[in-house]
């Protein structure tokens, strides 16, 4: 069965995976990135997450309430810890982000879980039609893109901590 599934995939699936592991494997090196570039993989990871409700459920209320819960939580638990090792350049206006495997692993994560409900939504499994399932899953592809965005915030939190240190020095 699971080499029908793998016959059965098209091949830009296995393309977006590739896509996917090089990118994080990218983000497990230290990298000094612009503030512009330092959203671009978690503007992707949230619309890949928020398509891949919409793709599977449609609009029903149910799976964009649990997507926004997840994307919440994970927030709001995220930006209280913090990333060691960043620090931000006033003079060339750039970060320093220290190398780190999450990023990969919640790509993975999110790949694994959308190509799951591909899976299962193409057999037509009546699990998929069920409120809890549509819950769950939604509310994980929150929690993906949340923090993916959680960590967005705390690293852009450095410009403000770098720029309050530097205005009560002049």
């Amino acid at each position: 069965m699971l080499i029908e599934i793998i016959k059965h995939t098209p091949l830009w699936v296995f393309v977006l995976f590739i896509v996917l592991i090089a990118m994080g494997y990218s983000q497990s090196k230290d990298r000094t990135v612009s503030r512009g570039r330092l959203s671009i993989i978690p503007i992707v990871m949230i619309l890949l997450s928020f398509y891949g409700v919409l793709s599977a459920f449609g609009v029903l209320s149910i799976g964009i309430i649990f997507w926004f819960a997840g994307i919440l939580i994970a927030v709001v638990v995220g930006i209280k810890a913090e990333l060691q090792g960043v620090t931000f350049s006033t003079k060339n206006q750039l970060f320093f982000i220290p190398g780190s495997w999450l990023p990969l692993a919640l790509m993975m994560a999110l790949f694994i879980t959308k190509y799951t409900v591909g899976v299962i939504l193409a057999r037509h499994l009546p699990v998929a039609n069920s409120t809890l399932f549509i819950g769950i899953v939604s509310l994980c592809y929150g929690l993906f893109s949340g923090v993916f965005l959680a960590r967005i915030i705390a690293i852009r939190r450095s410009i403000l901590l770098v720029k309050s240190i530097t205005n009560c020095h002049t």
